[in-house]
């Protein structure tokens, strides 16, 4: 019987897939800098294979983020995510970021909008349709 990939491995392998993908980074790509084969990567994202802490030092470097980043949100033994205490709601949300090529299609187009006061105004519009009043206050600028 095949054993279950560990939680902990499984989350940071996602962690992985996310930044890799946010970046624009391909696993044949990431896999060449590695001196491992795409399907090695692939492993690594599923949770099947563990990454070593030196391998996981090189994915951080490469895709620009500090190791502790694939941890946030992580498992815990007693269940609770290692992040939940840092605020109400986190458990959820660390968890649930960026789970879709959707999410990750937001992200980037968000990230190319220049204009500071634009993107204030984009999240008070997406805040206020998810939590249902999806009319927010219309402004001096307003279109009708």
């Amino acid at each position: 019987m095949k054993k279950a990939p560990d939680p902990v491995d499984r989350h940071v392998g996602h962690r992985v897939r996310v930044r890799r993908l946010l970046v624009g980074v391909s696993q044949e790509k990431l896999g060449d800098a590695l001196g491992v084969t795409f399907q090695q990567i692939q492993k690594y994202e599923k949770g099947t294979n563990r990454i070593s802490a030196s391998r996981l030092r090189q994915i951080a470097d490469m895709l620009g983020v500090p190791v502790s980043f694939f941890y946030e949100g992580a498992p815990r033994q007693d269940g609770t995510r290692s992040d939940a205490a840092a605020e109400p709601g986190a458990e959820t949300a660390a968890h649930d970021v960026f789970w879709t090529s959707q999410d990750l299609q937001l992200v980037r187009a968000f990230q190319r909008i220049g204009d500071n006061q634009l993107r204030r105004r984009i999240i008070s519009l997406v805040e206020a349709i998810g939590t249902g009043s999806a009319t927010p206050s219309a402004g001096p600028d307003a279109q009708a």
